[in-house]
């Protein structure tokens, strides 16, 4: 019998890694809160439930993708840390700030079933196509546990430790790096442009040279074709992880001085009504300050 795998969220990341699941061969019991985001899920066999904690099954595993920390507990918190009960597992995969995932651990211990953290890198292109990577942080049991999940859902795992929200950490370093390249190749675009050199001549020639990595390649195409209306994270979003990033970085007394100025650059966009565009759409700052349209 196949086993059965709840899953809580199904916006542009999460419908594909559910989607993938089933299509590994377990049996899903789905939540979202727009119910519509689960019909194409339903009409595969997915059983899709009115409340939340309806996902688990007792000392079974549950998935969360959601879009913030107020959506995770409220939605993942003590109502689906009840209803796995002892020996369950709730893999918590969405970009939240690290004492987020520690505080869960915690009410599900009280349960006793455990909380792993395991944020993915990848947009809803690398999603559907498996090839998320996978971060995870929490009991070596549980991660061992999830493996088959990250097998049907990602293209490699790293691991980070025991300590739950260390994963998180990561995540949002990784999202801050990959916002600076942005922020860094939009500026370096400016200067060339207004010294008569088209971006795409600079950015073909810094990506096919020093920098000749996935990041670089995909943002650029992006700064060059100002694509920013094809959205596979929203801005918005994308503030809320540098803002987590920044708290996170305040608590910890590590000082972070372009990330402050990520957070300005996000927030200044969507004061200017650009929050539904892509966050690559933070690169439209440097351009707006260099008196350039793009």
């Amino acid at each position: 019998m196949p086993q059965i795998i709840g899953f809580i969220g199904l916006g542009n990341m999460g419908r594909h890694m559910a989607g993938n699941l089933m299509g590994s061969g377990f049996q899903l019991r789905a939540f979202n809160r727009t119910r519509e985001k689960a019909r194409e899920l339903e009409e595969r066999g997915a059983v899709v439930v009115d409340r939340p904690e309806e996902v688990a099954t007792p000392g079974g595993i549950a998935v969360s993708m959601l879009a913030d920390d107020g959506a995770l507990e409220s939605l993942a918190g003590e109502g689906l840390a009840a209803a796995l009960g002892k020996g369950g597992l709730h893999i918590s995969m969405s970009t939240i700030l690290p004492a987020t995932s520690e505080r869960l651990a915690e009410q599900y211990a009280k349960h006793g079933a455990a909380v792993i953290a395991a944020p993915v890198f990848g947009r809803p292109d690398a999603a559907e196509a498996r090839k998320l990577w996978i971060c995870a942080s929490g009991p070596i049991p549980e991660k061992q546990r999830a493996k088959p999940v990250f097998d049907a859902i990602g293209q490699g795992v790293f691991d980070f430790g025991e300590k739950v929200g260390a994963a998180n950490v990561v995540k949002l370093a990784g999202n801050f790096m990959l916002t600076a390249a942005i922020e860094a190749m939009a500026e370096a675009s400016a200067l060339a442009e207004k010294n008569g050199l088209p971006r795409e001549q600079l950015l073909g020639m810094l990506t096919h040279t020093l920098f000749n990595c996935p990041i670089y390649n995909n943002y650029s195409k992006r700064l060059i074709d100002a694509d920013f209306d094809k959205v596979g994270f929203a801005l918005v979003l994308a503030l809320k992880d540098m803002m987590l990033a920044h708290q996170t970085a305040a608590a910890s007394r590590a000082p972070m001085p372009i990330l402050s100025l990520l957070c300005d650059r996000y927030v200044s966009a969507i004061a200017k009504g650009r929050g539904a565009l892509d966050a690559s759409g933070l690169a439209l700052g440097a351009a707006d300050d260099a008196g350039l349209h793009w």
